[in-house]
């Protein structure tokens, strides 16, 4: 069968695999219909690592995946404990964490040292017509929720966790610097959360402008100068005080400085955005002399039951679609990764469809 392989750096090739074997017992051969491209893919796209994963063989990326079940094992169980059966559409969480550590036992399985994730060196992923999965790994989706919508609940899990550790409350107001997928999808959320204001930071006008309709309250481009002179406008808006909670989910310069000079003092930052070379430098002063409670988000815990059920949400009606800016079929994942790898053709989400 075809699946896209990483050989290194900026060299994905379409490469003939064996077909997966038939399915353990605890085991679902699904076919692969959406995987999503993902900050975290360019950056391996982009130097061949991430976070201490080097690509050393050629690796099978996406870990953004939904697909159709087409085999089963003997006791192939959804999370929720139901028997999974050919046919059934499923979002796949790419992460199998040990189960048996200390984080793992702690009810943090996203913090576990020892786990297997699809799409990250050295574990295969989901760019391929088929694969086995694990069946307590499957979340079923309903028919109304498309197939890029389905591969799109991985990235609003993530933005929930991050939510999360922000703690927004009813009232708050919020700051956000980027308006890739998981910015935009933190705007919603804390509309959902009850924020009174939201403000976007986006040096992309496509970007703010989907930052706009989603409701941001300001969305201000991303200028050059200090973290003061551009995050000047917020505080104005908020009289000097600034925001509640910041969000930093772009890594891109000065955004996580630009992030601690928009947030209150006393206020709460997360730090979303994954750096490409894994360094991430900011000033001292400005966060300890605020006192400001820095949180570092990795993926996401227990968040795709909670994804699903927002789906249904008022403000979330549409919202995953309407991200998707570009779709291409398996061939074409090249050109997937080179439009959003360049940020071209004022692309939000790019996703890749195995099955066209």
């Amino acid at each position: 069968m075809k699946a896209i392989r990483l050989h290194g750096p900026h060299d994905l090739r379409g490469d003939e695999i064996p077909e997966p074997p038939a399915p353990a017992a605890d085991q679902v051969t699904i076919a692969v219909t959406a995987v999503g491209v993902c900050g975290s893919d360019l950056h391996l796209y982009e130097t061949g690592g991430i976070g201490g994963r080097v690509v050393e063989d050629p690796v099978i990326l996406g870990h953004e995946f939904a697909g159709t079940v087409i085999a089963t094992g003997s006791d192939s169980r959804a999370e929720d404990g139901e028997r999974l059966r050919v046919g059934d559409r499923v979002a796949v969480d790419p992460a199998i964490p040990c189960g048996h550590c200390e984080s793992c036992r702690n009810g943090h399985p996203n913090l576990c040292p020892d786990h297997f994730f699809f799409g990250v060196p050295p574990d295969d992923g989901s760019l391929c017509e088929r694969l086995n999965v694990p069946a307590r790994n499957c979340y079923r989706v309903p028919a109304n929720v498309s197939d890029a919508a389905a591969a799109m609940l991985e990235p609003l899990g993530v933005a929930i966790h991050a939510l999360d550790l922000g703690r927004v409350r009813p009232g708050d107001t919020v700051v956000i610097f980027g308006a890739g997928p998981i910015g935009l999808l933190l705007l919603v959320l804390a509309r959902i959360a009850g924020a009174r204001e939201v403000h976007v930071f986006e040096p992309m006008a496509a970007r703010r402008a989907h930052a706009k309709k989603a409701g941001a309250t300001t969305w201000p481009g991303t200028a050059e100068g200090t973290a003061e002179s551009v995050v000047r406008p917020l505080l104005e808006a908020t009289g000097g005080r600034g925001a509640d909670v910041g969000f930093e989910a772009a890594d891109a310069g000065n955004s996580v400085d630009q992030t601690f000079a928009a947030t209150r003092i006393g206020g709460r930052v997360v730090l979303v955005g994954i750096p490409a070379h894994d360094r991430t430098e900011f000033g001292h002063a400005t966060p300890r002399r605020k006192g400001l409670t820095v949180r570092f988000a990795r993926r996401m815990k227990h968040t795709y039951p909670r994804a699903l059920a927002l789906i249904e949400h008022p403000l979330m009606q549409g919202v995953l679609d309407g991200l998707v800016s570009h779709q291409f079929d398996l061939a074409r994942s090249a050109d997937a990764y080179a439009l959003a790898m360049g940020l071209a053709d004022g692309v939000v989400k790019a996703i890749i469809t195995p099955q066209s």
